[in-house]
This record gives C-alpha cells, sequence and structure tokens, in this order.
C-alpha cells in the first residue's frame, strides 16, 4: 500500500467526493447514475443512530480514491447474519496497489465484530481484473442473474 494513503470510514464531510466516486463507479459498470438528493440519503443511511450503510473510503493526499460500502443482512439459507459488500471501487490510478484487498481485509475485520462469517457480493460478468483478483483471495462465485423491479 502506499505510504500516502490511508483506510478510513467516510464522514459527512466525504458525501459530496463520495457521491462523485458512486458517478465514476456507475461510468465504470456502463450504468445510469443520477447524483440528485444521494448526498443527502447516504447521509442518513450512514450516520443515522442505527446505519444501514456502511463505508470505508481509500483516501490519497486528501482525495478519496476509492470506495467501500457493506451491510449487515440474513441469509435464510445457511440462517446467518452476513455481510453484504454493495460496492468496492478503486480509480483507475490507484488500481493494482493492494488497496482492494486492503479494503477486503478491513471488512473482514469488521463483519467478525458484526459476528458475520461470510461475505456476499457481486460483479459484472466482464469486469474481468475483478474477478481474478476475487478468485486470488479465495472468494466463491456462484452464477446467478440479478433482478431489478421498480415501483
Amino acid at each position: 500500500m502506499m505510504h500516502n494513503t490511508i483506510i478510513r470510514f467516510v464522514t459527512k464531510e466525504d458525501l459530496k467526493e463520495l457521491v462523485g466516486l458512486c458517478k465514476q463507479h456507475a461510468d465504470f459498470e456502463n450504468s445510469e447514475y443520477i447524483k440528485d438528493d444521494k448526498e443527502l440519503f447516504l447521509k442518513q443511511h450512514l450516520f443515522s443512530d442505527s446505519p444501514s450503510l456502511y463505508c470505508l473510503v481509500v483516501e490519497m493526499d486528501k482525495k478519496l480514491i476509492g470506495y467501500a460500502t457493506y451491510m449487515k443482512q440474513f441469509s435464510t439459507w445457511d440462517a446467518i447474519n452476513y455481510i453484504y459488500m454493495d460496492c468496492l471501487f478503486l480509480t483507475e490510478i490507484s488500481r493494482g496497489l493492494g488497496l482492494g484487498e486492503q479494503l477486503i481485509i478491513k471488512i473482514k475485520e469488521e463483519a467478525l465484530q458484526l459476528n458475520c462469517t461470510l461475505i456476499q457480493w457481486q460483479t459484472p460478468d466482464f469486469n474481468k481484473r475483478a474477478i481474478k483478483f476475487y478468485n486470488r483471495i479465495g472468494a466463491v462465485s456462484k452464477v446467478k442473474e440479478r433482478f431489478f423491479l421498480e415501483l
């Protein structure tokens, strides 16, 4: 890891920059992203008395260059709580520096603090570099289709 890079929990002051990273993440995945009210909603979910979302950020030279978000969920099949990692994104300049692995290590630590022994996530099938990374750290893939139903 680079000496001037730190991984820490997001602060309220980071929200505007975090929304910008979310936009870059959506662009990377060829998805639409509308910034409207995202700061407000993220603030509500990250900083409430009972947060429904946790966020780690990667900071280099006082600028955010990556983030990972996760939440505690329950698996009916396994009858256990687990961590669902919703996003892990690093900007182009920060890839290949070991930062993704450092984020995963930190999420593992947090998972154990939340009494979870399993982490689940997904990535687009075209993100070959991420898939190679996840395989290297020992993750196992289960192929499923993800569906979206707007209400």
